[in-house]
């Protein structure tokens, strides 16, 4: 499995002098500065992880679309498109916010089994580059609309190529029986019905088989599958011109745990080299591997308890401000910001062989058991006001937050070298019923 060396480290967060740096800002400062919970983003980190991406595909040239859904802060998508990335939405929304962050309509694909008519108009009006097909009832409302507008798109019909990536059941989107795309064996009966639509050009296969896949192989099946199904379509007058191979690369959650870009690469590229040279056209969906390593979730301790042999620290952040621990049983690592001691461990270590370390449960302050962080924990002794920084959250951690029991939501901070940016302010007592009202709206 790749390895990266010391100074090809996989984030630009380190401890200096036993204190926690995000490149040249220690998160005491910025916890003075922006209070917390925060998210802090390394703008550094994830321009590098979408270079590896690049350099790694370089051969196959492939359009890297990054996936909006994982963080989809307007600065981090202008940062990303700045860099030459393009986009990969699956909602309206998420549209919205691709063209507001600058991404050229021709790099943006769009995903989702549940487009309703104004978000395909939307879509449509755009001109983006691919618009992905998820079952036949979904092409008849697109070329609906495409006929009423008078628009054409290039379209890519997601196939189920029924793969198992070996992750959690909730983020396993590839196997036959998810919602996801039709099967295999039906898509030639698909091409057969629609692949003929004047405006709705179906030149494209899609396929996503999940998040996070931590092995190569299944990525390996799932494209000669493809393959196949392209062969099989062009002996019946289906020409397809763009393999959308989707995204699910793993993080660095636990340090040497994870395939590098270059581990799918080695995968990938060989079985779609010459199809390439033939002129198909390749689109990656990468989130995660941008962006979680790019991000902690920056918390401080409220109160410290005890209940018989159970050290709980309650912290100011919980699953409403990140939820993947609670909903995936996900593993982050947690640390210090300044740890008692200067004790510092191997980063992203499931297990930490270190002196004078307790076992704690990182909690939130939701009037919820499954409200969590990390359980069961070795870490330095914390008192109340201490900072804790929770690593690889920059992925499905603001995007997935939630106001629940009416807590405001936190701010986000971006991160150049010393430079240091709100990107997203926190929320007030008065955002949160800033829609609301109080006798409702006659209709």
């Amino acid at each position: 499995m790749g390895q990266y060396p010391h100074h090809l480290h996989m984030d630009h967060f380190e401890y200096r002098s036993g204190l926690l740096h995000c490149e040249g800002l220690d998160l005491e400062s910025i916890a003075s500065r922006c209070g917390t919970p925060s998210y802090i983003y390394s703008s550094r980190t994830a321009l590098d992880h979408l270079k590896r991406i690049r350099e790694a595909f370089v051969e196959i040239d492939p359009l890297i679309c990054f996936s909006i859904k994982s963080c989809s802060n307007l600065a981090i998508c202008r940062l990303l498109a700045t860099a030459g990335s393009g986009m990969d939405v699956v909602s309206g929304g998420e549209l919205f916010r691709a063209l507001a962050a600058g991404c050229e309509a021709a790099k943006i694909v769009y995903a989702g089994v549940g487009k309703t008519e104004p978000e395909i108009e939307q879509a449509l009006r755009a001109g983006i580059a691919l618009l992905n097909i998820e079952s036949e009832e979904e092409f008849v409302a697109v070329a609906s609309v495409a006929k009423r507008l008078g628009i054409g798109c290039a379209c890519a019909l997601r196939v189920n190529p029924d793969v198992d990536p070996h992750t959690h059941r909730y983020t396993t989107t590839g196997k036959r029986e998810s919602k996801f795309g039709v099967d295999i064996e039906r898509a030639k009966s698909f091409f057969a019905r629609f692949g003929k639509d004047p405006l709705c050009r179906l030149e494209g296969l899609h396929l996503h088989i999940g998040s996070p896949v931590g092995t190569t192989e299944p990525y390996a099946i799932g494209v000669r599958k493809a393959l196949e199904l392209c062969d099989s379509l062009a002996a019946e007058g289906h020409l397809i011109k763009w393999l959308d191979i989707g995204g699910g690369f793993a993080a660095d959650y636990e340090t040497g745990n994870s395939p590098c870009a270059a581990d799918y690469a080695a995968v990938i590229v060989p079985l779609l080299r010459e199809r390439v040279r033939q002129g198909l056209r390749v689109v990656l969906e990468p989130g995660r591997s941008i962006i979680a390593n790019a991000g902690v979730l920056l918390t401080r301790v409220l109160y410290r308890k005890q209940s018989g042999d159970k050290c709980f620290a309650i912290c100011d952040a919980g699953m409403n401000t990140l939820l993947r621990p609670s909903h995936y049983e996900a593993f982050h690592f947690a640390w210090p910001v300044r740890p008692a001691g200067g004790m510092v461990p191997p980063m992203r270590s499931k297990t930490i062989n270190l002196p004078n370390l307790e076992r704690v449960d990182v909690v939130g302050p939701l009037c919820e058991t499954g409200d969590f962080l990390a359980l069961d924990r070795r870490l330095p002794p914390m008192k109340q006001g201490d900072l804790l920084a929770i690593f690889a959250a920059g992925a499905y951690g603001m995007s997935m937050a939630s106001r629940y029991n009416s807590v405001p939501l936190p701010a986000e901070v971006l991160v150049h070298e010393n430079e240091l940016r709100i990107i997203r302010t926190r929320e007030t007592n008065e955002d949160l019923v800033r829609h609301e009202s109080l006798e409702g709206l006659l209709v």
